[in-house]
């Protein structure tokens, strides 16, 4: 029997599979410096897939895939998971840091565009307001970083960079309405495990091609360590959390929580790498919250007795 998680813990889901990915990103850069995006990729899914094989195994009470929910699996790990990885990662590698916070900023309001014009979900004012919060406080977060980050890497390759970003919040917001498209026919484990092959079958030929050039023996056993952390969470846990709480919130306001996303990885430059939290980083966070908490809170009209 397929579990449908409360309105409360849905959020909560959310909230939690967007500061994950948050915090993997942040984490990642290490593993990036040791190991090379295509094999990072591809050992990410292997690892992944092998926490998971039981998730494959199709339940009793799951209708047979049709062709439409076969095709959107495919889109949603190749759109949510491959591609959005190679944009993300090239595309910050060759501009600023700084200008790819700000870009990011616009994945809660692409989110609530695409479920209208997809999903046909009506967004309410109020849910405009939240993703208007939530785009600030990223903006600002974006601009409280140093301006001089990322310029040495950027050059005259900086449009390109900022393009391949942009492309990244087409990936997610994608992803997000895919996704919920998807929950009405499968349930989070299989969505979880289905789409973790496709991203391993994709990356494959790359992944197995750089691996052949690569000398294993000088990754460390912190690095090792990392990367499993980095295969679960960004293979099992955030896409499980993300499916199960797309089950039951709509899925231009479940964009509003992608605002976590850079909020987290802030927080963990602060807390684990040292970074000093600023003036600006505590307005943007506030801002963020703002955000999540006109997105989740009900509405009154919800809170009046029926009839």
């Amino acid at each position: 029997m397929s579990f449908s998680p409360s309105r409360p813990l849905a959020y909560a889901c959310l909230a939690l599979s967007m500061s994950l990915v948050g915090s993997y990103v942040a984490l990642s850069k290490p593993l990036v410096a040791a190991i090379p995006v295509f094999l990072l990729a591809w050992l990410r899914f292997g690892i992944g897939g092998l926490a998971m094989l039981h998730w494959l195994r199709k339940p009793a009470s799951e209708p047979p895939m049709t062709p439409r929910t076969r095709k959107l699996l495919f889109l949603e790990s190749f759109l949510g998971n491959f591609l959005f990885s190679i944009c993300m990662l090239f595309g910050v590698s060759m501009t600023s840091a700084v200008s790819a916070g700000v870009i990011m900023a616009a994945i809660p309001a692409t989110v609530a565009i695409l479920s209208r014009i997809f999903l046909r979900e009506p967004i309410s004012g109020r849910t405009w307001t939240a993703i208007a919060c939530a785009a600030l406080g990223i903006g600002l977060l974006a601009f409280a970083k140093p301006s001089h980050e990322g310029s040495a890497t950027g050059g005259g390759l900086a449009w390109l960079g900022n393009l391949l970003v942009f492309g990244a919040v087409l990936c997610e917001a994608s992803y997000a309405v895919i996704g919920k498209a998807l929950t009405g026919a499968l349930g989070p484990k299989r969505i979880t495990a289905l789409i973790n092959v496709w991203g391993f079958l994709l990356v494959t030929p790359l992944g197995l091609w750089t691996a052949l050039h690569f000398d294993f023996g000088g990754v460390t056993n912190g690095a090792w360590l990392l990367l499993v952390f980095y295969a679960l969470a960004a293979s099992v846990w955030t896409v499980w959390l993300w499916m199960t709480g797309l089950k039951v919130v709509p899925a231009a306001q479940a964009g509003v929580f992608t605002a976590m996303l850079p909020v987290s990885a802030a927080v963990v430059g602060v807390v684990v790498l040292g970074e000093k939290l600023t003036v600006l980083q505590v307005m943007a966070f506030l801002s963020a919250l703002v955000g999540v908490l006109l997105a989740t809170l009900p509405n009154a009209s919800s809170r009046l007795p029926p009839g």
